[in-house]
């Protein structure tokens, strides 16, 4: 089982590199991570245990969904196996439905760490601080959807 505090260290050192490398903190959490190709469309992602991993975890992404989505996907999972590892059977799966702000409290949660990990709120007000301000070019910055960022800014869409 994965300690909190520790845990929070691993994420907080890969945040010192923007864009935050999602699948390093995986690694470094001794959490595999696999793309899965012709998965459904609404199929985001899945944490399952496997106790035969250092992490006790594998991280499975949909390989056909953009690289935005399916970094946001990996950092949700880890949030999960951060933040809910009791909770984790054979799998906790993300769908289209989760993410469409629907979710229950537990979804919520680890929507908020998955933006906490690749839009940490210190990097973010130094961008900003430089004049970078435009939700475009933060997101490409940041390597996540313009949508994730506007949500992150509290920008209206």
């Amino acid at each position: 089982m994965l300690n909190l505090n520790a845990a929070l260290d691993v994420v907080r050192e890969h945040q010192r590199k923007i864009p935050v490398k999602t699948v390093d903190i995986a690694n470094e959490l001794g959490i595999k991570v696999y793309k899965v190709p012709n998965w459904p469309s609404d199929l985001s992602g899945m944490v399952r245990k496997n106790p035969e991993s250092r992490g006790g975890f594998d991280i499975f992404v949909n390989q056909d969904h953009p690289e935005v989505r399916r970094r946001f996907t990996i950092a949700h999972e880890i949030a999960h196996v951060i933040l809910h590892p009791h909770l984790i059977g054979d799998g906790i799966t993300d769908d289209a439905l989760l993410r469409s702000g629907l979710s229950n409290s537990v979804e919520a949660q680890a929507n908020r760490l998955a933006a906490d990990i690749l839009m940490p709120r210190e990097k973010l007000n130094e961008f900003i601080s430089n004049g970078v301000t435009s939700v475009a070019q933060l997101a490409k910055t940041f390597n996540v959807s313009e949508q994730s960022m506007a949500i992150r800014l509290g920008v209206p869409q």
